[in-house]
């Protein structure tokens, strides 16, 4: 894992197509900005887990 610090609007380029950008930080909690082309899916971890635990309940 990589691991880097940013400060308020800084960015990270991953490739040449996706640049996530650090919008606010407040208390604990981390505000980013996320520009991709459509063709990418972002999807948020937790949710991921969460729908893969819904399909595997309906498949019981």
């Amino acid at each position: 894992m990589l691991v880097l610090t940013r400060k308020v609007e800084q960015k990270i380029r991953i490739g040449d197509d996706v640049v996530i950008t650090v919008l606010k930080v407040q208390g604990e909690q981390v505000s980013i900005g996320i520009e991709a082309p459509r063709s990418k899916q972002i999807v948020r971890e937790e949710l991921l887990h969460k729908d893969q635990k819904w399909v595997e309940k309906k498949e019981q």
